[in-house]
């Protein structure tokens, strides 16, 4: 009964003061009462964390939470591109010539998606691939490469669910939700990190500062479960053999490689 209920607040909500409410709650002492049972419902892994349950003092910050140093490994070969968050790989296909993807059989549009046709051209016969963080997750996001900030731009107001329902049945929830969008020049070209909103308040800050990342950098965190769509530039990426979909991925592990990689 519990685990629907968490399930209806958090991945499902998607009401305006619904929302409010809901973040309202999330932020104040009382809901470090269930702590632990979130934490047990979702069986989260308590050994990875940087702190003890009893250390939260409310449903936020163990939503936000930070893990030990060595809880993840970040592939350090010199042109690989490596998972910003740890997620569920939910689709990887090509953008088509019309600036389309095709995600769990509907069409998002990139040019929607990034409110710019000019600058969405570059990514026509590109790759795209969607990352789904569900509530259980390690709600931070790091810098699949290593590279230079060309970009940041913040759209949408509003949000609803993006787990595979929301794919599925919601109305182009990755083009319109409100979503931070960091483009990434790589030495080979450039790559898009898309931070999709997964409810109606602004679930995404970011806390990176200037324009250098290093692989493996933290970028921003999500307060709520939600979604990172990437987009690459055409013949940049190459997709590690390893990939299928859906696949679970830790942040760190390794998702392709960037041809004719120029280290920065």
């Amino acid at each position: 009964m519990i685990q629907h209920l968490y399930r209806l607040m958090i991945e499902l909500t998607n009401g305006k003061w619904s929302s409010k409410i809901l973040r309202k709650f999330a932020r104040s002492s009382t809901s470090r009462f269930i702590v632990p049972s979130f934490a047990k419902i979702y069986q989260l892994n308590q050994e990875e964390m940087a702190n003890s349950l009893d250390k939260y003092p409310t449903l936020h910050d163990l939503f936000i939470r930070t893990l030990k140093q060595d809880a993840r490994a970040i592939d350090q070969s010199v042109n690989s591109v490596t998972s910003p968050v740890d997620a569920v790989i939910e689709d990887v296909g090509t953008i088509t010539e019309a600036s389309e993807m095709i995600v769990k059989g509907k069409t998002y549009s990139i040019d929607e998606m990034l409110a710019d046709k000019t600058d969405s051209k570059k990514y026509l016969g590109g790759t795209f691939m969607i990352l789904y963080l569900s509530p259980s997750h390690y709600h931070r996001i790091h810098s699949p490469v290593s590279g230079t900030v060309v970009r940041q731009w913040t759209l949408g107001s509003k949000s609803y669910p993006v787990n595979k329902w929301g794919l599925k049945y919601g109305v182009r929830t990755l083009a319109k939700n409100y979503r931070v969008i960091t483009e990434v020049e790589t030495g080979a070209g450039q790559m898009a990190v898309v931070k999709v909103g997964a409810m109606f308040v602004n679930s995404i800050e970011t806390t990176h500062k200037g324009t250098v990342l290093k692989k493996g950098d933290e970028m921003a965190y999500f307060s709520f479960g939600s979604t990172v769509v990437l987009l690459f530039e055409k013949g940049i990426f190459k997709l590690d053999p390893s990939i299928h979909t859906p696949k679970e991925i830790k942040m760190g592990e390794k998702l392709g490689v960037i041809n004719k990689c120029q280290v920065i």
